[in-house]
């Protein structure tokens, strides 16, 4: 199943109010841990860091912990960046919310110095051009940290079947909103697998690609650097 972008902006727009519960509910709470990973592998004290695909800004707040100077989280809806800035609204003077679209970065090339995604990249309508657009906004050498969903191996994968084809969009029809969660389990079959995402990245103009996975093998975490 694949949503056209419209209809994946207004289905994020209703999920808004249950995302953070369903994010620690689908993952036991780990989903924190990875986004600080995440964070560490790619900030370093004093970057302008880009969260793209932001949602409710856990990422964005992460990068911050890990010491950058100021970051700017950005997603297409708005009722996620409304969480986002709920959440930050006495940190108006490091972090910045900003409504956009991966796939036209409103911001100058080589304008940060690291970029993070968090569970947004399988969203996207075109991926190897959401990837170059990441690749074009990041100085030379800059460095990239995505963290997604991936196909898991070996004795996880009946698991993973059972937890996201039928738990995750039951959990999900119980919350306002939250039936939208049948959409999950589809975008994740459709996304590349861990491999072929780091192909992905080298064909954009990152080297130095990395990816851990995590949990078992049904997160990946993919870093990163902008070729010089």
């Amino acid at each position: 199943m694949t949503l056209a972008p419209d209809a994946v902006r207004t289905m994020f727009d209703r999920i808004a109010p249950v995302y953070d519960v369903m994010n620690r509910v689908m993952t036991a709470g780990l989903d924190m841990r990875w986004r600080r990973l995440a964070a560490e592998s790619v900030v370093r004290t004093g970057d302008r860091v880009l969260d793209a695909a932001c949602g409710t800004g856990d990422l964005a707040i992460a990068d911050l912990k890990a010491g950058a100077a100021q970051v700017t989280g950005l997603d297409f809806s708005e009722n996620m960046l409304a969480r986002a800035r709920k959440k930050t609204r006495r940190r108006t003077d490091v972090l910045e919310w900003v409504q956009g679209d991966m796939l036209a970065l409103p911001f100058a090339d080589e304008t940060f110095d690291a970029a993070t995604v968090g569970f947004g990249v399988r969203n996207v309508a075109d991926l190897e051009l959401g990837l170059r657009e990441l690749r074009r906004v990041l100085r030379p050498g800059g460095r990239l940290a995505i963290l997604e969903i991936t196909q898991p191996r070996g004795v996880l994968r009946p698991f993973f079947s059972l937890w996201f084809d039928r738990v995750v969009p039951a959990l999900g029809k119980v919350l306002p909103g939250g039936s939208a969660y049948s959409y999950l389990p589809a975008s994740v079959r459709r996304f590349p697998d861990a491999e072929t995402l780091s192909s992905l990245l080298r064909a954009a103009g990152f080297g130095d690609v990395q990816v851990r996975l995590l949990a078992g093998s049904i997160v990946a975490l993919h870093t990163g650097s902008a070729a010089e």
